[in-house]
Formats: structure tokens, sequence, C-alpha cells
């Protein structure tokens, strides 16, 4: 089979012909259909995230179950399925028995403990595959099983009520889809970007304001809640003086620094949580509402064999909105 090949830290992404591997007890192979592209394979490549190369890397799969290993009963030849960040944890430490892998020291990510979805197949753990609903393309649905999972647990973990005004702040693979999640919830919502020409798209997708800063967004109403979803952490310290009483910022995006907490935080008795993800229920409703029509994700894509053109353009800042690779 072809699949993406990263030979070292900070080298070169390569296509290469590799053999296809064959799923083990409790493992399926999948033939990805689509697979997106985030720019935490653009940390990984730069050695940011602990990983052993070269590596296929890939967190965003969706395809059709191709063959099915021993010990397997609940999926099927030709199910159409994705496969999540975390697929498997030790089952032994405290939050295993409590219920939440995601917090294991020993749990496998999909791309960084296993060889990833930027491929023409991929093993995956069968406990951790999710069928698709129905009528919901490849395409659309492949940047839900990081992305979109990632913002809906964010906001959903902010506890929004219903008269919660949120701002979204970096309006990018993330953000797009949390400005229109918190849309199809109801809310009042405000995008928060530097990027003016981005203004009229991001009305289209449910924003009821667009301004440029935490200034502005202060002098719009503030917000309740607010969905952290740029890599500048300058940004969103900016945007914290506009947090409203006991409002809550949703850490999404990552950068490397600290994060600078302003003193107004304490006036609003405000809250930072960090996101994380793995609630099968948040990542049901994350596709649900795709499939509904209610959230689009906004894509370019790519074929396999120009995977390192959409590279480029997810490190630099330039995808509109999520990058997907079809094989």
């Amino acid at each position: 089979m072809k699949a993406l090949v990263v030979p070292a830290a900070r080298a070169r992404w390569e296509v290469r012909e590799v053999p296809t591997p064959d799923p083990g007890p409790n493992q399926v192979l999948i033939r990805i259909k689509a697979s997106g592209l985030c720019f935490t394979d653009v940390h990984i490549t730069h050695g940011a995230i602990p990983t052993t190369f070269p590596r296929t890397l890939g967190h965003e799969p969706v395809g059709e179950i191709a063959a099915i290993g021993p010990g397997v009963t609940t999926r099927r030849m030709g199910d159409r399925v994705g496969v999540p960040w975390v697929q498997a944890s030790c089952g032994r430490c405290e939050w295993c028995l409590r219920g939440q892998p995601m917090f294991c020291a020993e749990s496998v990510g999909t791309g960084v403990q296993t060889q990833g979805s930027h491929a023409e197949y991929m093993v995956a753990w069968a406990n951790a595959t999710v069928l698709l609903p129905e009528g919901l393309s490849n395409e659309q649905a492949a940047p839900i099983f990081c992305a979109g999972f990632t913002v809906w647990s964010g906001f959903r973990l902010a506890e929004p009520k219903p008269t919660d005004r949120v701002a979204v702040v970096g309006v990018g693979g993330l953000g797009h889809l949390g400005l229109q999640y918190a849309k199809a919830a109801g809310h009042y919502t405000i995008a928060v970007t530097h990027s003016r020409d981005k203004e009229k798209q991001l009305r289209e997708l449910g924003a009821d304001a667009v301004v440029a800063d935490g200034a502005a967004l202060q002098k719009a109403g503030g917000a309740d809640v607010i969905l952290a979803t740029s890599n500048s952490f300058d940004a969103v310290t900016d945007s914290i003086q506009a947090l409203r009483p006991d409002g809550r910022v949703v850490l999404m995006g990552v950068e490397g620094k600290p994060l600078s907490v302003p003193t107004s935080l304490l006036w609003v008795r405000g809250r930072i949580v960090g996101r994380s993800q793995n609630d099968p229920a948040h990542l049901y409703e994350a596709l649900q509402l795709v499939a509904s029509g209610k959230v689009r994700v906004v894509t370019e894509t790519y074929r396999l064999d120009e995977i390192g053109r959409a590279y480029d353009r997810v490190a630099e800042g330039k995808v509109r909105y999520r990058a997907v690779v079809i094989p």
C-alpha cells in the first residue's frame, strides 16, 4: 500500500510503498476513505509530542472495514467507521477503572503509538472504532474524529447555560466548527479573528458578530464562554479581558510557551478549563450534528501524493479550514 512516512523528527514527509498490515486479535483493517490533517501532525513532526520515527501520522481516519481479526464480534466487513485519538489504555490504573481512559498514562494514541491514517489502509482496535451515521460523507466525517470531537467536548465541558454568549478565538480548523456547534446549540456567537477577509464566510457559518480582539469583544458585550482554539496564547490572554462574571475559558489550541493569565480573571471569578475528549457521548453528538446538516466542515481535499503540499499549507496556517486527504 501507499502511506505517508515521516522518516525522522523535522524531516520532510514522504509517500512510500509499505506492506499492507494485517489485523491482529481484536483488531480490524480499515480501507481509508478520508483522513483529516490536523495541526497536531505538525507538532508531532517537530518533535513536540513524543513518538518514534519513522512514523505514519494521521488521527482523523474514516473508511470501510476490509478485514477482521480474531475475536472481533461487533464489527462487520464493509462497516463505515472512524477512529478517535485514544484507541486503547492499560485497563488497570485509577483512571481506566474510573471509566476515563483519556487520562491513562499508557493510552494508545492513533498515529502516535500506532501507525496512522495518512495511508491507504490502517489497523485499529475494533472496540475503538465508531460506526458513522447514515448519510454522512467520508470527507465530512473524518475531521470530526479530532477537530469536531475536541471542540464539541470543550464546549460541553464549559456547561453553557441557555442564554450564554459564546466567543470563538482563532477561527481555523477547530474554530470554524466551534462557531457552528455553539450556534446549533442556540447561542449568540462571536468570532474573534484578525483575518478580516474571513468575516463574510464566518457570518454565513453562523457568527452573530465578528470582532478583531479582546477590546472589541468587550465592547460587543463580552462572552460567558470563550472557546480558545487559537495557536496563539497572546490572543487567548487578550480575549480574557472580555470574560463576563463566572465565565469560562476552554483551552484547545496549543503553543510552545506558557499561557499568561491577566488579573481580570480574578475580578469576574472566571475559570480556565483544559479541554479533553474521548467521552463517547460527545463524539456521538458531534457526528450527529454534522450528519443533520446543522454543522458543516469547510474542507480542502488532497490526494495522498499531494500530502506534502497539504502539510505545508497547514503548517503555514493557510488552509480554509480543514485539510482532508483522500487516498
